[in-house]
């Protein structure tokens, strides 16, 4: 459930070493969903459960540039049932796009009742529902003027707030609400303020997109998701913190993880800090975590000893100074999510049978 890219990327010199370097690694894990799905459940109906008149813009606007919006709910039941079948993690994804709410004329509750479920379900097949129950936008749209560049600058940003339910046959009620946002955003640059203002997207143009984007949020709520960071590998001061390096880019880890532990085991100081951090990296690109997170307290502890006697005791880390005690601890919150979330990723994966 880890892949990774080696960037070999000096990040610079670390202060008081004068042979320590920093390359950069970037790393792509899996993390759990929010909603936890049983393996039974492998058919899915994605459906438009927003009125008509809950479509149709506001008339209230907040600000002269600030505008509220309901966004287009076909556009984004569509996309929502896109992005899941994309996944590949049900089955089956199947789209009901018309509004189940068209043809009331009073209104009344917004989710599904247990006889609508019921029906919707065998009607199409599947066993559960996923419903959009809301798509809310807020816009900013503002142009101002560049002095540095002597351009005008037009920018239109939008955050949408999907609101989607899970439906079970038989329960009473939706099993869970999923309420997500997330921001998109549009710019333009010219020469005068009319040219840019006629430049920028559309009102129009802007909900549809809008809309569109806003069916992709809620799906890493609702599924398994792969995150980038990056990471960094101390690869100097010693002959075996080189070689190891070159294991590493090799993508051999345990090789590169034995010559740090000797490292570990024979320094002092930074290089034992830096072997014990580099070990910790070893194993996480092994998805061993839990040892992975031994060896980051590790150097954690050694980290924090060296700031208390080092006052100084800073680093380059990707052009920044940091402590690197701050900096190891970072890196320890990071391992602990990662650890607080193994159990529920591999029940929300069993379903594959450890084939992803």
């Amino acid at each position: 459930m880890t892949k990774y890219h080696y960037c070999l990327l000096l990040m610079g010199s670390l202060l008081l070493g004068s042979c320590q370097s920093v390359e950069q690694l970037s790393i792509d894990y899996m993390l759990p969903a929010e909603v936890s799905f049983p393996a039974t459940l492998k058919r899915v109906a994605v459906v438009n459960n927003i009125t008509e008149e809950e479509q149709k813009k506001s008339e209230n606007e907040v600000a002269r540039l600030t505008n509220y919006y309901n966004g287009d709910a076909a556009i984004t039941t569509e996309s929502l049932a896109e992005a899941l079948a994309n996944e590949n993690y049900f089955e089956e994804v199947v789209i009901c796009d018309s509004a189940l709410r068209s043809k009331d004329i009073n209104p009344r509750e917004s989710t599904l009742s247990r006889d609508e479920v019921l029906e919707l379900t065998q009607n199409l097949d599947v066993d559960f529902l996923i419903a959009l129950e809301n798509i809310q936008m807020r816009s900013n749209r503002k142009i101002s003027y560049m002095p540095d560049w002597g351009v005008f600058l037009g920018t239109v940003d939008v955050k949408v707030y999907p609101t989607v339910r899970i439906y079970l046959p038989n329960r009473k009620g939706p099993m869970v609400t999923v309420n997500s946002n997330d921001s998109i955003f549009w710019e333009e640059a010219g020469n005068g303020e009319a040219s840019v203002r006629s430049r920028l997207i559309s009102e129009e143009d802007m909900v549809k997109q809008a809309s569109e984007f806003a069916g992709t949020v809620p799906v890493r709520h609702l599924l398994p998701y792969w995150k980038t960071s990056n990471r960094y590998l101390f690869s100097g001061g010693s002959v075996n913190m080189r070689d190891a390096a070159v294991y590493a880019k090799e993508e051999n880890w345990s090789k590169a993880v034995e010559l740090w532990k000797q490292t570990y085991e024979t320094k002092k100081g930074k290089q034992k800090m830096y072997a014990a951090y580099n070990t910790a990296l070893g194993y996480e690109m092994q998805d061993s975590i839990d040892t992975a997170l031994e060896w980051a307290l590790k150097a954690q502890t050694l980290a924090r000893e060296k700031s208390k006697t080092d006052k100084k005791e800073t680093g380059e880390i990707h052009d920044g100074t940091i402590s690197y005690y701050i900096f190891i601890s970072m890196y320890v919150d990071e391992l602990e999510k990662r650890k607080e979330g193994m159990a529920r990723l591999n029940m929300q994966m069993n379903r594959f049978d450890d084939d992803f």
